[in-house]
């Protein structure tokens, strides 16, 4: 199993899952034209489309794909049909792909109806979790954040984490204001500094790492509740990740 990175729009990443016999699984494809230029170049055959949620730069392309793949199967949340889902998938299931088995996550709080495709250890979350962040959450969905970073956190501390966007030197500028003196936060700071500078991806990351550097993960972190200077009536970790939310929003 390969698994290979596409770069699009401004962004984003379309993630491409590739077996021995060169079949392939596509996640996200928010445009189709440079998928159709990787398929050309690792001469591999798509089969299936994995969908996280319904945001254009998650399936601008599917129709498109669609359209000279006429049977692939799209996988995606209900929110996604208009995009050209045709396989809905539900909280706690399974899929089976290529031989490969995906368990369903539902991880809402970017959109209501946002999933994750859990395949051991590899976890493709979209912009539900970032390397040092999290994605913006919509409004009325902070409780669903919350309990999806929650859910995520729980997984081994070797999942890999295969997001979405390239948000990780700037997440991590965010994290390094917070741990000042967290040398994880500035080594990895460093490193992928020097990935991006080489044009090349800081993905995936891995959870054991997020864990330490990711305030999102830390709410409970004494540094975070400085940072944040709540009022220690209103200390509780769900009114945390609202106002860190917040800061890193306006976070320059």
């Amino acid at each position: 199993m390969k698994i290979k990175y596409i770069p699009i729009l401004k962004d984003n990443y379309v993630w491409i899952i590739i077996n021995s016999n060169n079949f392939c699984i596509i996640i996200d494809p928010g445009d189709y034209i440079p998928v159709l230029h990787a398929i050309k170049k690792l001469n591999i055959y798509p089969v299936a489309i994995l969908v996280t949620h319904h945001h254009l730069d998650h399936v601008g392309g599917i129709q498109k794909l669609l359209n000279i793949y006429p049977n692939l199967s799209v996988y995606g949340p209900k929110d996604t049909k208009i995009f050209g889902t045709n396989r809905t998938c539900k909280n706690n299931c399974y899929i089976k792909i290529l031989h490969y088995t995906f368990k369903i996550l539902f991880t809402p709080g970017h959109t209501t109806e946002h999933i994750s495709y859990y395949k051991k250890p590899h976890l493709f979350c979209g912009d539900t979790l970032f390397s040092g962040g999290c994605g913006k959450i919509q409004k009325g969905m902070i409780l669903n954040m919350y309990n999806s970073l929650k859910k995520i956190k729980r997984l081994p501390e070797d999942t890999l984490i295969y997001c979405s966007h390239e948000y990780t030197f700037h997440n991590l500028k965010f994290s390094k204001s917070i741990f000042k003196n967290n040398q994880t936060v500035l080594k990895l700071y460093k490193k992928v500094k020097n990935i991006l500078l080489k044009n090349k991806c800081s993905l995936p990351s891995k959870l054991e790492i997020e864990k330490k550097i990711n305030p999102f993960l830390n709410l409970d972190n004494v540094e975070i509740r400085n940072y944040t200077k709540i009022n220690k009536d209103l200390m509780f970790d769900l009114n945390i990740l609202a106002i860190l939310r917040k800061m890193k929003d306006k976070y320059k």
